[in-house]
């Protein structure tokens, strides 16, 4: 990729070579036709067939055949928007491409000429019809199924982190190392139980018994993660992290920008954090616990993540944005591999960067079998807040964590709960969060919010059941839904919701009793017996009595049929 000094110099020689002569493997030039939309679609072509082959430059405004500048520049028309070219490649890619455009002025043609800076990302790519081309040597060729499977196999191998830093070989390579990001990385590692030997070890010793130093060469990810801010500035342009503490929306109060190693990074970073994350005080007999807002370890996995799946080669910040209400953090490159916000709990990972990850690893910093995912879920989950939320916005991810409300009877049960002896999973966790705001839960809701299976997620339901007593069993067959339990409802609800009403206004109630009997008469159903519609409602049995007798006062077709234990309510024609 060319760098704009190098884009003046170039368009200089075109008073002796034509364009086309210039062109390389990560330069093109192209003319601008009178076809706005034709351009366009070249444009996009042109930016999915640099992406496929590493990345590159294409020159808009440029005739690479003419030689010399008043007749190979004839420039972009200023009514040419880059911010509608940049949403017309971003639209029409898949996976999505999000270009750099910059604008130089000129004295010849229209004034203006466009260079697009795309970078490689995680190929291959094609436009939304599956249709693509690959940037072999100075031509753009059809992405066919034999260069798709290379390129496959090259995404899978070629790791942007395992490459070698320039001159860092012999004394060199000590110059590039920070003792403090060692020390630091020692530290963290140490409270992680890494195991001593490795730690004891020194510096080049340490580097090169988790795979970042190769050949007496340091590997990039070495130089990420314990290099001095000098080299990594100097190899990794595009590397920068920014905290923003925002007033509004578009507003900010106080902003840090830092290039240090990761390990010095992640440590910057978690203290300005930590700094405005407010503390909830437990008191839980002699003893008193301090909460905060967004949890530590949480925050810490969500940091982790967002440095090692960074691709180092886009330039971008890894970007934290403190909010009153929230947090959100956000990495340059999207989720890659077939991971998707849906499936993120249960994919396999797919490290981008797998030697950095590899080193970490072994430091025990993180964990290759996408634990540190579930730990955020969990540490969120068991305080009875809400779980973070996570975007794929094509060539980034973002995290955010709300600032929900500490539940301190939710807190309190889950660790009653751990001292029996049982640990709750962060299915389960979900699947009780849920129950707190609905009053029923079927295996499709359950299969939705924890990520797995119908299947899967019916066992879940039934473990929580037979094992655990959480839950009852509602309806049978098609029907068959789950709720709360009301005794584990009175222990974990907040105070203003174990009365009467709960989690659902009486009408509410209401409602939702006349509505499942109409759709129960409509299929052909039975209709509710009084037990069932408690197990729905948590009402008392003389609660359900009251309410059904208003709906009978209001809707003269809902009737009772049967007696005694059999009795049930039914909407349509039957004997009082």
């Amino acid at each position: 990729m060319r760098q704009l000094p190098e884009i003046y110099s170039l368009i200089a020689e075109l008073d002796h070579h034509p364009a086309a002569a210039l062109e390389d493997q990560d330069l093109d030039f192209k003319e601008w036709s009178a076809d706005t939309q034709h351009s366009i679609s070249l444009m996009i072509e042109m930016a999915i067939c640099m992406a496929n082959g590493g990345g590159g430059t294409v020159v808009f405004g440029v005739n690479d055949k003419a030689v010399g500048r008043s007749k190979a520049i004839s420039g972009v028309p200023p009514e040419i928007d880059v911010n509608r070219l940049k949403k017309a490649v971003y639209d029409a890619t898949d996976p999505k491409l999000t270009p750099v455009f910059q604008e130089i002025s000129v004295p010849e043609g229209t004034g203006r000429i466009i260079v697009m800076q795309v970078y490689s990302g995680l190929p291959p790519y094609t436009d939304t019809s599956g249709r693509g081309k690959i940037r072999i040597g100075k031509d753009c060729q059809p992405l066919t199924g034999t260069l798709r499977r290379r390129v496959l196999v090259e995404t899978g191998e070629t790791d942007f982190t395992a490459t070698f830093v320039e001159s860092s070989e012999n004394d060199r390579l000590e110059s590039l190392i920070s003792p403090s990001a060692m020390e630091n990385l020692r530290e963290v590692a140490r409270r992680e139980n890494a195991p001593d030997d490795l730690l004891r070890q020194s510096d080049r010793d340490l580097l090169a018994s988790i795979g970042l130093i190769k050949n007496g060469k340091l590997l990039r990810a070495g130089l990420l993660l314990c290099g001095t801010t000098a080299a990594i500035r100097e190899t990794f342009p595009g590397y920068v992290w920014t905290h923003l503490r925002m007033t509004t929306d578009t507003d900010y109060s106080d902003r840090a920008d830092g290039h240090e190693a990761l390990s010095l990074a992640l440590v910057r970073i978690l203290d300005r954090v930590m700094a405005n994350n407010p503390i909830t005080t437990i008191p839980q007999g002699l003893y008193h616990f301090e909460i905060r807002t967004y949890p530590e370890v949480a925050l810490r996995e969500a940091l982790v993540n967002a440095f090692v799946h960074t691709d180092y080669r886009m330039h971008g910040p890894i970007l934290l944005k403190q909010f009153q209400d929230r947090i959100e953090i956000s990495n340059p490159g999207g989720l890659s591999g077939g991971i998707t916000p849906l499936n993120i709990l249960r994919h396999e990972p797919v490290p981008r960067n797998p030697t950095l990850v590899e080193a970490l690893t072994r430091l025990r910093l993180v964990n290759r079998s996408n634990l540190g995912i579930r730990r955020m879920y969990q540490a969120l989950l068991i305080e009875g807040k809400e779980p973070p939320v996570i975007f794929d916005e094509g060539e980034a991810v973002r995290v955010i964590f709300r600032a929900s409300d500490l539940s301190v009877p939710f807190r309190l049960f889950v660790a009653s709960e751990g001292d029996k002896g049982r640990i709750l999973t962060v299915e389960q966790l979900l699947v009780l969060q849920y129950l707190l705001r609905h009053s029923e839960i079927d295996p499709s809701d359950a299969a939705r919010i924890t990520q797995q299976t119908e299947s899967d997620a019916k066992e879940t339901l039934v473990e929580m059941e037979r094992k655990l007593g959480y839950v009852d069993r509602a309806g049978t067959g098609k029907e068959t839904c789950w709720t709360m339990r009301a005794e584990i409802l009175h222990k974990i609800s907040q105070p203003d919701l174990s009365d009467v009403g709960r989690r659902i206004e009486w009408t509410s109630t209401k409602a939702r009793v006349l509505n499942l009997l109409v759709e129960r008469a409509r299929l052909g159903h039975s209709g509710l017996s009084n037990k069932e519609i408690r197990m729905m409602t948590h009402l008392t049995r003389h609660q359900v009595v009251r309410m059904v007798q208003e709906l009978r006062n209001e809707n003269d077709r809902i009737r009772l049929v049967g007696h005694g234990a059999g009795a049930r309510y039914v909407w349509g024609e039957g004997p009082q």
